[in-house]
């Protein structure tokens, strides 16, 4: 009886202490590093970056996406005007754009409201829902091994009748990988459920209806992301034009995606653009450049992304640019890039075109 009294004894005080532990702790920074931490440790990689992107012409073998008969590159050199978005006023936002259960399209009276709470922001309303999709983005990666903790549970509430819709609206978790969850609860293997979502026509009624309403609910895991990759494509489209026009030579990203499919069975590096002459933008040696149809948010998983892409470039390259279309974060920093936003270009194509 001692040992359990003291064993209950100590399990108490322990969870007095992590009571008292959570009512002190701080709040979580909202942000990563400082750009001036970041430079400070990679100073290195970062100045050996510019070298390799000032001598890939003289390296032998050639660079990958370099054709043979290369011409002789001649020197751009442009000023590039960026206005980024203060941390404190995307932190303001971040806490505006996110509400519990709510992973869908927004109403156009919630829009609405969020464009009045960040009136007094430095930051636009198509800023603050991009950042509201790279805030969604995390929260689904960052949440999954909750979520399928709780799979036993979300299938037996399932079963019961509950839908999936308000079960993302009960748990905080995406309504489509919540359904993807369930099904796999009920054995699905992932290519049954793969197959399923392609043709939704072969579920049974309800699993049909279920799968409906929680895709439109869904857009951060729903199926269909094509109008997402065509308003992307038409950015890169619209970027590698300014460049050509100014008479600066590059390769657009399909022709390196076929070329390396072809020699390589797969694409292994292929930036949006890759300049077959050098390029300078504000005094920076820039040998490619990335473009994003979004803004460039200080989200923890979209920073680890980023940096794990440019890296690739930049091991092949050296240093290169970023092209945000809807402008970015003052406290992002990708060592070896520079940041760059879209108010240097003429965007009345992508505004013209009725899914931007």
């Amino acid at each position: 009886m001692g040992e359990k009294h003291r064993a209950t004894g100590r399990n108490n005080s322990r969870q007095q202490r992590n009571r008292s532990n959570n009512k002190n702790r701080r709040p979580k920074k909202y942000g990563g590093p400082s750009p001036e931490a970041i430079y400070t440790r990679n100073e290195a990689f970062i100045e050996e970056a510019k070298t390799r992107a000032e001598e890939r012409f003289e390296v032998e073998p050639r660079k990958m996406g370099f054709p043979e008969d290369l011409e002789e590159a001649k020197s751009f050199s442009f000023e590039w005007v960026t206005n980024p978005v203060p941390l404190r006023d995307e932190e303001a936002a971040s806490k505006i754009v996110i509400q519990r259960g709510e992973f869908g399209w927004l109403s156009e009276q919630r829009v609405d409201e969020i464009g009045d709470q960040i009136q007094d922001l430095k930051i636009n309303l198509d800023q603050s829902l991009s950042l509201r999709s790279a805030l969604l983005q995390q929260k689904t990666v960052y949440s999954h091994h909750r979520m399928r903790s709780k799979g036993k549970q979300l299938r037996r509430l399932y079963e019961e009748g509950v839908s999936v819709v308000d079960l993302s609206r009960k748990f905080d978790f995406p309504p489509m990988n919540i359904f993807r969850t369930i099904l796999s609860e009920k054995g699905w293997s992932k290519a049954r459920i793969k197959t399923h979502f392609k043709e939704p026509s072969k579920f049974k009624k309800r699993e049909r209806e279920e799968f409906e309403k929680a895709e439109a609910a869904d857009r951060v895991s729903n199926v269909d992301q094509s109008e997402t990759h065509e308003k992307a494509d038409l950015f890169e489209e619209v970027l590698a034009d300014w460049f050509e026009q100014k008479g600066v030579r590059l390769r657009r990203q399909p022709e390196m995606v076929a070329e390396q499919n072809q020699e390589h069975g797969r694409p292994i590096r292929t930036p949006d653009l890759l300049f077959l002459d050098h390029v300078e933008i504000n005094g920076e040696p820039i040998a490619w450049i990335d473009a994003k149809h979004y803004y460039g948010a200080d989200v923890e998983f979209q920073r680890k992304k980023m940096v794990k892409q440019m890296t690739r470039y930049i091991d092949e390259w050296g240093s290169g640019a970023v092209v945000y279309r809807h402008g970015f974060s003052e406290n992002m920093y990708i060592p070896g890039c520079i940041l760059l936003d879209a108010e240097q270009l003429d965007l009345t194509r992508l505004e013209a075109n009725p899914q931007s």
